[in-house]
């Protein structure tokens, strides 16, 4: 029977994670590497990329050429860039296991005034992203029998929120991409499965719920009665990248602080 530490050992994987330079991908990145992973760090922005790779080497001592990090542009939205990165991760560490479609943009606004263009890039960036990514790096998980997806959705993908029709559209979007990958790749050794984060500030969403009427909501209506922190989110997918998840397929783990199951109960919020 394996240990509590071999468990969640991730050494000899190397991930993949789109949107890794802050908030919750670098998160995942940071926990990766602290479990043994090694990490490519994909985002837009080459000045960020290698500032999350320096970080992370930082994080495991590393000197000379024994890096467990490196960093590489990625647009998702591009099928030409993300086959870049993956080359990448192979040439740079001979090989790829996981991927984690972290990547995202936001936009609030009343849906009568969304525009289809908006709409569309939402889409386009959180499902059809993640589908190109989880393509280019299935071929390479279907030829060694061994490979994890995991897609970022939301509690959004669950519960309404108003004035981010697209936002919940494109992350309801992922629940169902990731239950198909996980049925129809599972015969080639590959699991899919998602995340969905309650409310964690990040630069995304920081300004819709910190210091706001709807951010004090959110606090009334979860029984932690706190906002979510990115390495709270890091944990869960950790635990579906390694071993000890191996028989977790097609599932979404939700880690919000209680808020989708809160009804009525006891104030979370106190006065003097």
């Amino acid at each position: 029977m394996s240990t509590q530490t071999e468990l969640f050992d991730l050494s000899g994987k190397v991930a993949l994670i789109c949107g890794g330079a802050s908030g919750i991908g670098l998160a995942i990145a940071e926990a990766f590497v602290r479990h043994g992973a090694q990490a490519v760090i994909g985002s837009r922005t080459q000045e960020k990329v290698e500032e999350a790779a320096t970080h992370l080497d930082g994080l495991a001592n590393t000197s000379g050429d024994d890096v467990v990090a490196t960093g590489v542009t990625i647009d998702v939205t591009n099928q030409h860039s993300i086959e870049h990165a993956v080359r990448k991760a192979m040439d740079v560490f001979g090989g790829l296991h996981i991927l984690v479609n972290c990547a995202g943009i936001h936009c609030k606004k009343p849906t009568f005034d969304l525009t289809e263009n908006e709409f569309n890039d939402l889409y386009n960036l959180h499902v059809t992203g993640s589908l190109r990514a989880a393509q280019v790096c299935g071929h390479i998980f279907r030829e060694q029998h061994d490979g994890c997806i995991i897609n970022l959705a939301s509690i959004s993908s669950f519960v309404d929120l108003v004035e981010v029709a697209a936002y919940a559209a494109a992350k309801n979007a992922v629940l169902g991409l990731t239950r198909s990958l996980a049925n129809e790749w599972a015969k080639y050794g590959i699991r899919t499965n998602a995340i969905a984060p309650g409310f964690v500030p990040t630069a995304i969403n920081r300004k819709f719920i910190e210091g706001t009427d709807r951010g004090r909501r959110i606090i009334e209506h979860t029984p932690m009665a706190r906002f979510g922190e990115a390495m709270e989110i890091a944990g869960g997918a950790v635990y579906l990248a390694s071993p000890a998840g191996r028989f977790v397929n097609g599932h979404t783990l939700v880690i919000d602080g209680g808020f989708q199951a809160c009804g009525i109960g006891d104030s979370t919020t106190t006065s003097e």
